[in-house]
């Protein structure tokens, strides 16, 4: 598979981690009075967040001609969120210690 043809799914799967998991996640705490979550918990709930959009990763699998992309997508987002569960995700993490200075 050609770099161009992986361009938009890398993008993708750099930002949906901590633009839609932590805030949702951010938001789910807020709302639940939760000011001091730790980092597992806000961890787990940004890998819970994340795998609802399960549906949307699938959208190329068993679709003829899309079986290496639709890999690289599975494999990809296997690994984001390891680096979530790791505590590797740099942008996660950010965004956790912004929640407890500013919650």
């Amino acid at each position: 598979m050609r770099d161009d043809q992986r361009f938009e799914i890398e993008r993708a799967l750099d930002l949906l981690p901590h633009v839609v998991g932590s805030s949702w996640t951010t938001i789910w705490f807020r709302m639940n009075g939760t000011k001091h979550p730790t980092r597992e918990e806000y961890r787990k709930k940004v890998v819970e967040y994340l795998e609802l959009l399960e549906p949307l990763f699938e959208t190329l699998s068993g679709k003829e001609g899309f079986q290496e992309i639709s890999e690289y997508i599975q494999k990809r987002k296997n690994n984001e969120i390891k680096k979530i569960t790791n505590g590797i995700n740099k942008e996660v993490e950010k965004r956790y210690d912004r929640y407890l200075d500013y919650g």
